[in-house]
Order: structure tokens, then sequence, then C-alpha cells
């Protein structure tokens, strides 16, 4: 295997590749849009909270809520209540029965139920506990006259306060990397149909010296993108060199895909028809970070999961080496298989 082949091949696919007009200027339209789309969305957390209320007389230890902050929006029943909050509507649900005032008015302890949505914040749902508990207090004078029991609907995320932006900077990178792939399998395919590939494999250029250049075009072209944009976004901000990792996995394993998709494919029209599924099913587990609560576990089933997870958790938790390790792990796995598959496939179309 020629190094020296190997780099005038890679020379000749990157010339081609850029020749294209469709992809050149795809290529460049798409990561600056994805920037300018960072930075236009809102870069902070929307400080309006939003309380669902169901109760059949409204008491005055609610009517000083507002005063802090909160908003109050009253429900037609504890069911209704209980489904605005799990579906993401209100962050928390405060739902008052209808003996409350007459137990403080006699001395005895009522009772708040209050549900709070997953993805509130452990220290937001203290505050509201604690609010409510004192309001309580000036309401009847009597210290513990109402037991506030919290209650988290759905799956619990706490912690989780970022802004839209960042929660989209996991789909940014899939579509990144994974829009690649077109243009990976178009080139190959062009040159499949044009027997172009076989000339070449006439001259001292091996199937393996042709394989590894197709590699590194493919991953250069990915990964140089990919990490590109989480510079310009300050995606790197936070451990930049899991963050280059993980991008570059994510490019080996769009570049195996790629290969798979020009093996199946003859023609532009094909690779579309493969290529946007393809992206669709890969960019689920970024959109379960966008909008938490909206997939199950069956996503891990998806190879990009590994990928969203790491560099979700990597930009927006700071997380180390040691909570991602086997995210970063699993991924090499499906690289591994992706990329043999892909030769596999793809090479058995060119014999």
């Amino acid at each position: 295997m020629s190094w020296r082949i190997i780099g005038a091949l890679v020379t000749k696919d990157l010339t081609l590749f850029f020749r294209n007009r469709f992809f050149a200027f795809i290529t460049g339209l798409a990561l600056v849009s994805y920037v300018t789309i960072y930075f236009v969305m809102p870069g902070t957390v929307d400080e309006t909270l939003d309380v669902a209320v169901y109760a059949p007389v409204l008491p005055p230890i609610l009517e000083h809520v507002e005063d802090q902050g909160l908003k109050i929006n009253l429900m037609e029943s504890e069911h209704s209540l209980r489904e605005a909050v799990a579906g993401g509507d209100y962050f928390a649900g405060v739902v008052v029965p209808s003996d409350l005032l007459d137990k403080l008015a006699s001395g005895q302890q009522g009772r708040l139920d209050v549900y709070f949505g997953a993805d509130t914040p452990t220290e937001l749902r203290d505050s509201i506990t604690v609010l409510l508990e004192q309001l309580a207090y000036l309401q009847s004078g009597q210290p513990s006259s109402v037991q506030v029991m919290p209650e988290v609907l759905g799956r619990d995320m706490a912690g989780i306060q970022i802004p839209p932006r960042d929660r989209m900077l996991p789909l940014f990178a899939v579509i990144i990397l994974m829009m690649e792939t077109l243009g990976l399998a178009s080139l190959i395919s062009e040159e499949v149909a044009g027997r172009t590939i076989q000339a070449l494999l006439i001259t001292p250029m091996t199937v393996r010296g042709l394989f590894a250049a197709k590699l590194i075009v493919g991953v250069g072209l990915a990964f140089g993108q990919a990490v590109l944009f989480m510079a310009a976004t300050g995606g790197l901000n936070q451990q930049p060199i899991i963050i280059i990792l993980a991008m570059l996995l994510g490019a080996f394993m769009a570049t195996g895909i790629g290969f798979l998709m020009a093996a199946a494919s003859k023609e532009m029209t094909t690779i579309m028809a493969w290529g946007l599924p393809a992206i669709l099913v890969l960019t689920v587990p970024a959109f379960g970070v966008l909008f938490p609560g909206t997939v199950s576990g069956w996503v891990k089933a998806i190879p990009s999961y590994y990928l969203v997870e790491a560099v979700h958790l990597t930009t927006n938790f700071d997380a180390g080496w040691s909570d991602i390790w086997d995210n970063l792990l699993i991924l090499l796995g499906f690289d591994v298989l992706f990329v043999w598959l892909g030769i596999k496939v793809l090479g058995r179309k060119l014999r």
C-alpha cells in the first residue's frame, strides 16, 4: 500500500467533491446556516414560571404566589392538571383539596399535592415546596399547618435547565456528520458508474489503498466540519478532547454508513432515497435531548444515541471521561461494524 498513491487519490477525491457545485454549495451553506441558527436561538432560560392549579376554591395562600414570580393557571380537573404538567406545558401543578380552608380554620393540618415536570430542577422543586409551606404559615399563623406532598411526573431529569440552542448542539452535530455521507456516497457511486475505480485498480493502487483513501476523505470532511461547528458555537469550551474524540468516532460511523449507501445506490436519486431516511432515524436521539421525555429506552438501539449522549453530557454538564467512556466505547464498536460492513459490501460491488 503506497501512501504516495493514496495521497494522490485523496487529493483527486477532494477536488471532485468540491467541483460538484451542489455539494460544495450545500456544504458551505449548511455550515453557515447551523452556526447562524445557533446564535439566533435564545441564549438564556425563560424566567417566567407557569404553575397549574386545580382548586374548587382558590385559597388566599395561593393568591400571593404571583408576587413571588409564579403565574397561576387554573385547571378544570386534577386529571387535566397531571396531563399538562407531564406534557411539559407547566413546570409544576398544585392540587388544592376542597376542605383545605376548613382544616386550616379548625387548626388541623391540611395537604397540598404538588406535581413537577420531569425536567424541573431539584432546587426549584425545593423552593416551591418551601414557598407553599411559608404561605400556609402566613395564612394560618401556625407552623406545619400544611403538608406539601411533591411528586415528579415522568422520568426525573433534575438539573436540566439549558438554553434551547445548547440543547440543539447534538442535533446539529449529527446532521453535519450525516450530510457528508451523501457526498461521499455520491462520489463513490459516480466513480463506480463511470468505471473510474475499476481503472484505478488496474494501476498499482490496491483495494486496501483505495478504501484507505476513501476513508480519509470521508472522515476528514465530516470530522473537519463538525469540529469547526463546535468550535464556532463554543462547544469545545468544555472537555475539548472528549468532544473532538466523539466527533472523530462519529465521522468514522458516518463514513461507514456512506460506504453502505454507495454500495446500495447507482445514482443520486437512489442515494437520496437511502440517505434521507437514514439521517432522520439517526437524528431521533437528538430530539430526545431537545424535548426530554419524548423518546423511551428503545432509542438506545440507534447508533447515534451514544454520540448524542456523549456530546450532550459533555457540553451541557461538563461530564468527564468516567461519565461517558461507555458511550464512546459503544460508539467505537459501531464504527468498526459499519466500516467493516461498508468495505465488505462495497468491495463485492467493485469486483
